[in-house]
């Protein structure tokens, strides 16, 4: 299985997203950051079953507190896991791999909350802006290793291209990739093109860079 790791810089809709489906066809699943599908879920939906792909990563509900939501749409086009923000993680079986992810800050604030879970293949954690210094971006990838080791999982994060927190004056924009052993595959900070890896192979390769 390949998966397409993306950066895509924050929009109201989903060009780049198409953009990356339309440009990686040898994709089986893309992961992209907290947040970015907005309310774009049932053009995502459609997305997902036109080009034959596995989507995973964030969505927003406007209207509700959090507005945060983690979302899985299988190939078919269907929302197979939509949890918010904070809630019990949630792990679903999509084409024999059991799934699901963090979002964002529960990385630090409460890791994996579930205590039912046992064979987990992939942890996928979608972020929501830059790290906001160095030593934060030091805190998560620490703790992203952590839960590797702990679940026997590989875990994969990615964030968007641009964005702060909080109005600060320093975004790193940040993805990386830890194998089951927590041995990193691949670090990023600062380089926010798109990568290919194939988890069979454990390798990565770069994609067409379509968000600068």
């Amino acid at each position: 299985m390949k998966i397409l790791i993306i950066q895509p810089k924050f929009e109201k809709d989903i060009v780049q997203l198409e953009s990356e489906l339309r440009n990686n066809s040898s994709a089986d699943v893309l992961i992209f950051p907290e947040g970015y599908l907005n309310e774009n879920v049932e053009k995502a939906c459609i997305l997902a079953k036109n080009y034959n792909k596995i989507l995973i990563g964030g969505h927003r509900r406007l209207n509700d507190s959090p507005m945060d939501r983690a979302i899985i749409i299988n190939r078919s086009g269907d929302i197979v896991l939509d949890r918010i923000k904070y809630s019990q993680t949630t792990f679903k079986s999509v084409e024999g791999l059991m799934m699901g992810h963090i979002l964002c800050d529960e990385l630090v604030k409460q890791g994996v909350k579930n205590e039912d879970i046992s064979a987990i293949d992939l942890i996928a954690h979608p972020i929501g802006v830059g790290m906001f210094s160095e030593e934060q971006f030091d805190e998560w990838i620490n703790e992203a290793q952590k839960i590797a080791i702990r679940y026997k999982s590989m875990i994969i994060g990615t964030s968007h291209a641009d964005g702060s927190f909080r109005g600060s004056d320093i975004s790193i924009p940040i993805a990386y990739c830890f194998d089951e052993n927590g041995n990193a595959i691949f670090i990023s900070k600062n380089d926010v093109r798109t990568r290919m890896l194939d988890i069979q192979t454990k390798t990565v390769s770069f994609s067409q860079l379509i968000n600068q």
